[in-house]
């Protein structure tokens, strides 16, 4: 079994990450609409003075799950990562249109307001665990990224 595969799989078919950050007030998680690209990175536009945002700025270290699933009582399938995560600065037409696209939404033109107010976010995962109940039952599968 191709590990990479089966999590490239995974991020294909969903749409949300719980991202968990830490700050001065302690953990905090996120919910967030994400794309990714071929070597894992994963991305998503926010508002830069929400909470996990202005985390992100003082400590680059998150972690967070994905997870697949359309009804109760399927085996669990999802992944869980930690990483870095940094702001990318200007509007990413590339990770705009990937994005709109995976919610539905049309395509973008060169010039749009894409961002409106918000801030794109690039998390590279260092380590990656795959949970893929059906396979392999309960024991994780990691997938270590340089």
């Amino acid at each position: 079994m191709d590990i990479k595969k089966k999590i490239m799989e995974i991020l294909e078919k969903t749409h949300i990450m719980s991202l968990a950050t830490k700050d001065e007030g302690g953990l905090w998680v996120s919910d967030l609409v994400f794309i990714f690209d071929d070597d894992l990175n994963i991305y998503w536009m926010s508002d830069p003075d929400a909470r996990h945002s202005q985390a992100i700025l003082k400590n680059s270290e998150v972690a967070g799950t994905i997870t697949f699933s359309t009804k109760s009582k399927e085996p669990n399938l999802g992944i869980q990562f930690f990483g870095r995560a940094n702001k990318i600065d200007g509007p990413r037409y590339d990770l705009a249109t990937k994005h709109l696209k995976k919610r539905g939404h049309s395509e973008p033109k060169e010039g749009d307001d894409v961002l409106q107010g918000d801030s794109w976010y690039m998390l590279k995962p260092s380590k990656i665990h795959l949970i893929d109940e059906e396979l392999w039952g309960y024991d994780k599968k990691s997938f270590i990224l340089k």
